[in-house]
C-alpha cells in the first residue's frame, strides 16, 4: 500500500543497538536536507510521553493490526535477558504452529549449557537454548531466512508506558537486575509475527520456502553463535537470502534507511593487564608505576588509528575502563585497562588486535616493567556486510510500497550486530539488515535543533512510536520477501 509520509529530513546516521562485548550508543549527527548538521550533545533525554495508534493517524502514518500491538505490549511488559528467552520463544513458536509452519525450538541447547559451564561454571535457573526455526513449503522457488531476535537488556524501564516492563531478572552470568526491552527487540518480534501472518495469507502470490527464526542472546553476541552450532544451515533448508530488520532511534516513524556494503563494526573487546612493582608513593624510584606505564600505553594507542590505519578506512580504539590502587600514597602492584576495538574490514581488525599487543608489550619494556597480561575476547562479533544487490532488490519493492521518499541510504555505524554471523560461514549467504524508523515524527523534527535530544537505544527512556513502527516493519519486511521469491 502506498502512502505518504510528511517527513522533512531523513539524511541520518544511526543509532546502533550493541551486542557482545558492545556498548549503548548514543545518537549520532542528524544532518538536515540542507546540510547544516546538529552537533552531538550529552544532555538527558527527557522521557517521552506515551505514542500509540493516535500518532500514527495523525501523521497519516500506517497502523499496526490491534491484535499485533496487544503482542507487542505483551512482550514490552515481559521482557527476558539472554540465553533466558523462554516465554518469548514459546509465544513466537506457537505463531508459527498456528500459521501450518513446521516448527523446532531449543535450537543452540547444548552449545549454550557447554558455554556457561566454561565462562561461568554452572548453568543459572533459566538458562538455555532458546532458538526457534519455523519451515513453510510453498512450492520451487527460493529459501528465504527471515529473523528476529528475542532477549532485552538489564536496563531500568522509565518509558512511561502504562504497559512498562517491572520485571528484574538474573543474568545467565548471575547478576541482577531490572529488564527491559531498550533494544527494540519486542518491535522486531511483533514485526516479525505480523509478517509471517502476512505472508500466509498471500501464499497465492508467492513460492518457494520460508524459514522464519528467533534469536536468542543478541545483545551479547552469542546467539546466532548458538543456532549455526546446532546445525542451523544443515538441519533446516539452506537460505538462499537472510534478511533482518532493526529499529532506528534517530529515524522518524513510518521511514526504512538502510546502507549497502559494511553497515556495521567488528567488535572487538581487550583487556589489558599492567604489571608493575608497587610500593609508596613518597619513593616511586623504588617501584615500577603501572598507572604510569598504563597512561602511556593508553596514549600511544592511539596512534593505532592516527598513524597505522588507512585514512580512508574506519576503526577506533577506545579505552572504556582504567582501574588501578586503592589510596592516595600507594603505588599499585598493577593496573587494568579494558578496551574496545572497532573495525570493518578483517586485515584492518587483524592491525589494531596486533598493535595493540606490540604497544602494550614494548611500553612496559620501556620502563623496564614485567610484560604485561593482554587477553582479545575469542567471542567478538564479526562486521555485518550488506550485499548490494540484495538491498537494491530489497529496497526498490519497499520504496514501492512505502513510497520513495520514505526510503534513504544512509552510512555504516560502529555498532555492531551479531546477524553478521550468519552470512560469516562456508555458504557465504547473502544478507541484508535494514532499519525502521521508530522516533514518533514531531518528536524528531523537534530533536534537529538538538533542543530536545532523542533517546539512544539501550536508554531507559527508549519509547518507540510502536503503532506506526510496526507497521511499517511488517509492509517493509513483506514487500521485500515477495520481492526475493518473485526473483526465483
Amino acid at each position: 500500500m502506498f502512502r505518504t509520509v510528511a517527513i522533512s529530513s531523513l539524511a541520518l546516521a544511526l543509532a546502533a543497538c550493541g551486542n557482545g562485548n558492545d556498548a549503548p550508543e548514543t545518537p549520532q549527527t542528524l544532518t538536515s536536507d540542507t546540510g547544516a548538521g546538529t552537533s552531538e550533545t550529552t544532555e538527558t533525554p527527557v522521557a517521552p510521553a506515551e505514542v500509540g495508534p493516535a500518532s500514527a493517524e495523525a501523521a497519516n502514518l500506517p497502523q499496526a493490526d490491534a491484535e499485533l500491538i496487544e503482542i507487542y505490549k505483551q512482550l514490552h511488559a515481559n521482557p527476558e535477558l539472554s540465553f533466558k528467552e523462554a516465554k518469548s520463544a514459546a509465544l513466537m513458536a506457537s505463531e508459527l504452529e498456528n500459521l501450518g509452519f513446521d516448527v523446532t525450538t531449543g535450537i543452540g541447547q547444548d552449545w549454550v549449557v557447554a558455554k556457561a559451564m566454561k565462562d561461568v561454571g554452572a548453568v543459572k535457573d533459566g538458562v538455555g537454548g532458546h532458538g526457534v526455526v519455523g519451515v513453510l513449503r510453498n512450492g520451487d522457488g527460493p529459501t528465504l531466512m527471515i529473523r528476529a531476535d528475542m532477549d532485552a537488556l538489564p536496563v531500568p524501564d522509565q518509558t512511561g508506558f502504562p504497559f512498562a516492563s517491572e520485571v528484574r531478572s538474573t543474568t545467565w552470568t548471575g547478576v541482577e537486575s531490572p529488564v527491559m526491552h531498550a533494544c527494540g527487540h519486542d518491535i522486531h518480534m511483533t514485526s516479525w509475527i505480523g509478517t509471517a501472518r502476512a505472508l500466509v495469507a498471500r501464499k497465492d502470490e508467492w513460492s518457494g520456502t520460508l524459514v522464519m527464526i528467533a534469536q536468542p542472546a543478541e545483545e551479547i553476541g552469542l546467539g546466532a553463535q548458538a543456532m549455526l552450532a546446532d546445525g542451523l544451515y544443515s538441519r533446516f533448508p539452506q537460505p538462499d537470502y537472510n534478511l533482518a530488520l532493526h529499529v532506528s532511534a534517530s529515524a522518524p516513524a513510518g521511514t526504512i534507511v538502510y546502507t549497502k556494503g559494511y553497515a556495521m563494526a567488528n567488535v572487538d573487546s581487550v583487556d589489558i593487564t599492567v604489571k608493575g612493582v608497587g610500593g609508596h608513593g613518597a619513593y616511586p624510584h623504588t617501584t615500577r608505576d603501572p598507572v604510569l606505564i598504563g597512561s602511556h600505553i593508553v596514549v600511544a594507542l592511539q596512534s593505532l588509528v592516527s598513524r597505522n590505519t588507512n585514512p580512508q578506512d574506519s576503526a577506533v580504539v577506545t579505552v572504556g575502563s582504567f582501574k588501578a590502587g586503592a589510596k592516595h600514597n600507594i603505588i599499585s602492584d598493577e593496573a587494568t585497562l579494558l578496551l574496545t576495538v572497532r573495525s570493518y574490514d578483517d586485515a584492518t581488525r587483524k592491525m589494531l588486535l596486533d598493535g595493540i599487543k606490540r604497544i602494550a608489550k614494548a611500553q612496559a619494556e620501556a620502563f623496564g616493567a614485567p610484560e604485561p597480561e593482554i587477553k582479545v575476547e575469542q567471542d567478538y562479533t564479526p562486521s555485518l556486510f550488506n550485499n548490494a544487490d540484495l538491498a537494491d532488490k530489497a529496497m526498490t519493492a519497499i520504496a514501492d510500497t512505502i513510497g520513495k521518499d520514505n526510503v534513504k541510504e544512509v552510512p555504516p555505524v560502529m555498532g555492531g550486530e551479531d546477524f553478521s554471523q550468519f552470512g560469516r560461514t562456508d555458504e557465504n549467504i547473502p544478507g541484508l539488515l535494514f532499519w525502521v524508523g521508530a522516533v514518533e515524527p514531531s518528536r524528531y523534527e523537534a530533536s534537529q535543533d538538538s533542543s530536545l535530544p532523542l533517546p539512544s537505544l539501550h536508554s531507559p527512556f527508549f519509547a518507540p512510536d510502536y503503532d506506526p513502527t510496526i507497521a511499517t516493519g511488517v509492509e517493509a519486511m513483506t514487500a521485500a520477501a515477495l520481492e526475493l521469491f518473485d526473483e526465483g
